[in-house]
């Protein structure tokens, strides 16, 4: 293992952080009191005619309450889509759109053999306690979240179980030095949101201070968040000197929100929702699958894992839950994403092969009918209850016992990295919807698939040896490679039932102009909404 070593000559400065420290699981939403209802017409947000003019205050109303704002958690999407480039503020940074790595709080970085990177560091950068950014606090950043006992959801999803060497040259200079070569170094370190050296080591911190557009000012729990322009930022002043968030669970609430004019952003809606020309759609990077466990019955037997796949119907959950708009899906990375493989077969819908399977199960020996908890959480996505009800039903019908289990937020997070719960509630099926913000399946395969990966239930030597060959490839070489992780996992593996790769929509008011991206569903920043004309 690699440990951090300090610059020769050591940066003193005073700081006082004033941080509150997480303290177990947060209040639920709210009650969906004062907020307007759409007309059945959804005439209402089809010109945004009427609209007030924006004033001081950008909000935006979100499915759910994120259940903290650590910025090493700054990848689960209810935490970034507040955190991320808004309040924090990485390295480096990838544009969404050409998929290009930018300058940020670094503004080059280089090597000679992939191993050991240089960075240099932008100057003039304060953090919102006004103390200085140096190479000291990039450092201290990575070591917390990469080095550290913390278990930030970052290690696991970017980085694995491999340490960085990270060195202070100077107060604008840093080298950090991977286990072995590395050359998409960089756009892992695109994920760490970089925060004080002072910064708790030892607990995580509910609100992180950053160097971002924007500084927290006020969380009230179970209500809203409050943010405000940072004064002192390095950067060009954001259009709007406040931002509130608001978080309603049902999509029509938050749409007409939007149409009633109480809103200026809205995530996570559908045109079901009654948003009308309001609601603006964008081809974002997340799938939808189930994670299946195989450390009990049924899923011990791969048959019934396989029959899991046939048995639903993923055309037809796409075409009636959500109009064709999202694409069935074969593999956990949408098109775009390096190692995406159009050629690679979506498993048919076959009821009768699935129940086959089942029985041919049982027969040899499978308890087939112990009972499995379909673990879904509540508000992630529009429709999301109705599609953990189809897919229970398709499955009973299948044969199956299946559960269905709906939690919050912080619960569900309980089961989605590792360590995962050992109650006795039977085999766990998790609904998972996985975004590959990087463009490079690693950031999936490493996590999911490999046997020790953060989200991984389970996995086999084969596949490790074949995600290894791929994390190390090159060029035309690399594609291919991961092409086979994800062959190989579908024909011999079968840890997951993918369902859809997923289409976004906004819902953003006349009052503001926003174009968004691939990534907005992960990290909005709010830097980029302008004024409405």
């Amino acid at each position: 293992m690699f440990f951090s070593s300090k610059a020769t000559t050591p940066v003193t400065r005073t700081r006082r952080l004033s941080m509150a420290v997480a303290a177990g699981a947060l209040l639920g939403v709210t009650a969906l009191s004062g907020c307007s209802v759409a007309n059945s017409s959804g005439a209402a947000g089809s010109s945004g005619a009427g609209a007030p003019a924006a004033g001081d205050t950008l909000r935006v109303v979100l499915q759910q309450e994120p259940p903290t704002l650590e910025a090493c958690e700054s990848n689960l999407t209810s935490t970034g889509v507040v955190v991320r480039s808004t309040i924090t503020e990485p390295l480096i940074e990838r544009n969404p759109t050409t998929g290009e790595l930018e300058p940020k709080l670094a503004t080059e970085w280089t090597s000679t053999d992939d191993t050991i990177w240089t960075l240099k560091l932008r100057e003039g950068v304060k953090f919102h306690d006004g103390s200085e950014f140096t190479a000291e606090d990039a450092a201290a950043t990575i070591d917390r979240a990469v080095n550290g006992k913390l278990g930030c959801n970052v290690e696991g999803y970017v980085f694995g179980d491999d340490d960085l060497k990270v060195k202070v040259v100077d107060d604008t200079t840093l080298t950090v030095t991977a286990p072995k070569a590395d050359p998409i170094l960089p756009l892992r370190l695109s994920f760490l949101e970089v925060v004080p050296a002072e910064t708790s080591t030892t607990e995580k911190v509910r609100e992180p201070i950053g160097t971002g557009p924007y500084k927290l000012d006020k969380w009230d729990a179970g209500q809203s968040i409050n943010a405000s322009a940072f004064a002192d930022y390095w950067g060009e002043a954001p259009a709007f000197p406040k931002a509130n968030y608001q978080w309603r669970s049902e999509g029509s609430v938050r749409a007409a929100m939007i149409t009633s004019g109480e809103a200026d952003i809205a995530t996570g809606l559908s045109p079901e929702d009654n948003i009308g020309d309001l609601g603006v759609s964008y081809p974002n990077n997340e799938t939808v699958a189930l994670r299946m466990h195989a450390d009990k019955a049924p899923f011990t037997d791969i048959r019934v894992r396989q029959a899991v796949n046939y048995a639903i119907d993923k055309e037809a959950i796409v075409a009636s839950l959500y109009g064709g708009r999202d694409k069935a899906a074969a593999q956990l990375v949408p098109e775009g994403v390096v190692g995406h493989s159009e050629s690679l077969p979506v498993w048919p819908y076959d009821p009768e092969k699935a129940k086959a399977l089942v029985e041919e199960a049982k027969a040899a020996g499978a308890d087939t009918s112990a009972q499995i908890s379909l673990v879904v959480r509540s508000a992630q996505f529009p429709k999301i209850e109705e599609l953990g009800q189809v897919i229970q039903e398709q499955l009973t019908q299948a044969g199956l016992n299946v559960k269905l289990k709906m939690l919050e937020t912080s619960q569900h997070l309980t089961y989605q990295v590792r360590p995962f719960p050992t109650d006795d509630e039977g085999a766990i099926m998790l609904m998972t919807q996985h975004g590959n913000q990087a463009g490079d399946a690693a950031f999936t395969v490493d996590q999911y698939m490999m046997t020790k990966g953060a989200q991984s239930a389970f996995g086999t030597p084969e596949l490790d040896k074949l995600i290894t060959t791929a994390d190390a490839a090159t060029g035309e070489d690399r594609q291919g490679a991961f092409e086979k992780v994800f062959s190989y996992q579908n024909d011999n593996v079968v840890q997951f039932a993918h369902i859809a790769h997923q289409t976004g929509m906004l819902g953003v008011a006349g009052t503001v102009s926003y174009e968004p991206n691939s990534s907005s569903g992960d990290e909005l920043r709010l830097a980029e909404v302008t004024k409405g004309q």
